[in-house]
This record gives C-alpha cells, sequence and structure tokens, in this order.
C-alpha cells in the first residue's frame, strides 16, 4: 500500500517540479517571486481544454488521454500561455522593472495573480472540470503499485523535458547565456548578450513549463480555477528547499515536497498533508540554509 503513495508522490512531485523551474527560471534571471506563475498552470489547462474540444470536433468536453490529440492540445496550450507570459511581461512587468524595487514586482504580481484567476472563472466559470469522462484502467506495474496510462505518460513526458532543460542550458548558446544573465546581468550585457532577448525566452520556457504542468496535473486530477492557486505556494516551497536559483534544486524539492505530501496521507489524513511539505522545507533549511542544492557562502 505505501508503494503506491510512493508512486503517487512522485507523480505529484514531477508536476511541482516542472512549476518550480519557471520559478526559479525567473528568480535567477528577473530577480523577484512572480506570484502570478500559479495562474500560468490555470490558463495552460484550460486552454489545453479549449483547443482538446476544437481536437474534438466541439466534444462537450475534450476526450483527452494520453494519445496524438493530447499531445497537439499540449502544444496549442505551451504556446499560448508563453504568449500570456510574454503580454504580461509586457503590460506589467517590464515598465516596472525600471524602478529596481524588487517589491514592487511582487506586489504586481500578486494583483496579476487576483486578475487571472477572476479571468478564467468569467470565462470558464467556477466548476471544477475534466478532460475526459471516462474511467481510466489503472494496471499493476509493480506490486502493490497501479498506475493509468495518464499517470506513466506525466512520469515519461516530465523527464524527456527535464533532461531537454538541461542539454538546452548546457549546449546552446541561448542557454549559456540565459546562465550568464543569471549570474550577472551587467556584465553579459557588456559581453554582447542581448539581456532583453533573453529575458523573453525566460518567460516563453517558464511559462511553457508552467503551461505543461498545469496540464498533467489537470490530466491525473481535474482542473479548476483555484488549482494555480493551490500549487503555487508547494512550488515555492519546492523551489526554497532545493536552492533558490538550482534548477535542478527545483526538481529535488519537487520530489521531496510531492512524496512527503502523499506518503503523510494515510498517517495523518489528506487535509493536513499541505502542512507536511512545508514542515519538511523549515527541518531541512535548519541543516542547510541555503536549501539542498543552493550555492554555499
Amino acid at each position: 500500500m505505501m508503494g503506491q503513495y510512493i508512486a503517487d508522490g512522485i507523480i505529484l512531485g514531477a508536476t511541482l517540479a516542472l512549476g518550480a523551474i519557471g520559478l526559479t527560471l525567473t528568480y535567477n534571471i528577473l530577480r523577484f517571486a512572480n506570484f502570478a506563475h500559479g495562474e500560468f498552470l490555470t490558463f495552460g489547462a484550460y486552454f489545453a481544454l479549449a483547443s482538446g474540444a476544437v481536437i474534438a470536433r466541439g466534444a462537450a468536453f475534450g476526450p483527452l488521454t494520453f494519445g496524438w490529440g493530447f499531445l497537439g492540445a499540449l502544444a496549442i496550450a505551451a504556446a499560448l500561455t508563453a504568449g500570456l507570459a510574454l503580454f504580461l511581461d509586457w503590460l506589467l512587468y517590464r515598465p516596472l522593472r525600471t524602478s529596481n524595487i524588487a517589491v514592487t514586482l511582487v506586489i504586481a504580481s500578486f494583483g496579476a495573480s487576483l486578475m487571472l484567476r477572476n479571468l478564467v472563472v468569467f470565462v470558464w466559470g467556477p466548476r471544477p472540470e475534466y478532460y475526459s469522462r471516462q474511467i481510466a484502467i489503472a494496471q499493476e506495474i509493480l506490486p502493490g503499485v497501479s498506475l493509468t496510462a495518464d499517470e506513466i505518460f506525466v512520469l515519461v513526458l516530465t523527464a524527456v523535458l527535464m533532461l531537454a532543460l538541461h542539454l538546452f542550458l548546457h549546449r546552446t548558446r541561448l542557454g549559456k547565456a540565459m546562465r550568464a544573465v543569471s549570474d550577472n546581468p551587467a556584465l553579459a550585457s557588456v559581453t554582447g548578450i542581448h539581456v532583453q532577448s533573453v529575458i523573453r525566452w525566460t518567460w516563453v520556457i517558464g511559462g511553457g513549463l508552467a503551461a505543461i504542468a498545469g496540464v498533467l496535473y489537470g490530466l491525473t486530477v481535474q482542473i479548476s480555477p483555484e488549482m494555480g492557486f493551490n500549487l503555487v505556494l508547494p512550488m515555492f516551497a519546492a523551489a526554497i528547499l532545493g536552492g533558490v536559483g538550482s534548477i535542478y534544486g527545483a526538481v529535488v524539492g519537487g520530489l521531496i515536497i510531492g512524496l512527503a505530501e502523499s506518503v503523510s496521507v494515510p498517517l495523518i489524513g489528506a487535509a493536513y498533508k499541505p502542512a507536511v511539505g512545508f514542515l519538511i522545507m523549515f527541518l531541512v533549511l535548519l541543516c542547510y540554509p541555503k536549501g539542498i542544492l543552493g550555492e554555499r557562502s
């Protein structure tokens, strides 16, 4: 039985890790905590629902599940959410960056989060939705561990995306430029790196990964206007636990938070599991104040 909770925790942790990577990229390069990031997950999930209905030729609920139709909806959702992130930066964050006051951007992100959440309710309504009304049959893959095809797809796609991001950051010119801007924006600009272009790509990658995280969460659970708000704090906990500014730390932190919350369910009940992730974060930070993979002074 515990094996099933561990498997569920890994699936949740993979989703949190994808979202936490976007938070880490934003913090690294733009130097502020974007609390509107959770709404990118929500919009990504609903964009996939809308595009899935189109792919399904107007079905009331897009029967999205593991398959080519789902991959098409996922790609459309990632592109649209990346566009939303760029638009929000152009409309709100870019004018405020000239003040060089980080707290201004943080407070603005709170306002943007509230606005986007209410926009979702206005467009799609307050009720939870599902990608498919079909019953997913879980297959036993290990003794005591059963997973559906959708859940296996979530794990495989998350692993592929994390490997692709690693190769992108270390093997491509743009990835190296992003790492340089993260270390020292002024020095990177002097060496000829177009900082504004790097910032735009940061929003594209962060928004795209957030959308994918939202879609994968909706695929295995459900989608609702509050899903981003409910996930943003665990994502922040994952980023802080792994080490603020460390992409690999965000992955480790996401898996730890997901496992801690899932394994605690049979012990204390589902109502208290969000607190367990933060308790783990506090305990780890007592020993590693900069996070598990954070830079040591």
